[in-house]
């Protein structure tokens, strides 16, 4: 199985940066997309963005683009999230995702991998 390990949270002020961090270990040979989702506070969990491992694709949600940069390293064992122009509404848990299909679009009920969440408050 593929364990996720996330860092990189913490709370930043409006219009600051954070840049969060998820490594992968265990069968990581898999051709897995990884990408990242968020539960606002009182919200269900949404889908905000996804690199693919072929082709080097990234997807993200509308109300974070142009703000929000996903990437991977060139060993494509993790993945970031650089976070520019943060606004309160980003507040939430993020989650890091690994999905063996390596396709778009990634859904909560298509992930197969989940990271623990990490917190990021952004503050007004």
């Amino acid at each position: 199985q593929v364990q996720l390990a996330e860092s990189g949270g913490g709370l930043v002020q409006a219009g600051g940066s954070l840049r969060l961090s998820c490594a992968a270990s265990g069968r990581t040979f898999s051709r897995y997309a990884m990408g990242w989702f968020r539960q606002p506070p009182g919200k269900a969990r949404e889908f905000v963005a996804a690199a693919t491992y072929s082709g080097g694709y990234t997807y993200y949600e509308d109300s974070v683009k142009g703000r929000f940069t996903i990437s991977r390293d060139a060993t494509k064992n993790t993945v970031h999230l650089q976070m520019n122009s943060l606004k309160p509404e980003d507040t939430a848990v993020y989650y890091c995702a690994a999905d063996n299909r390596d396709i778009h679009p990634m859904r909560i009920d298509t992930v197969n991998y989940w990271g623990q969440g990490t917190q990021v408050t952004v503050s007004s």
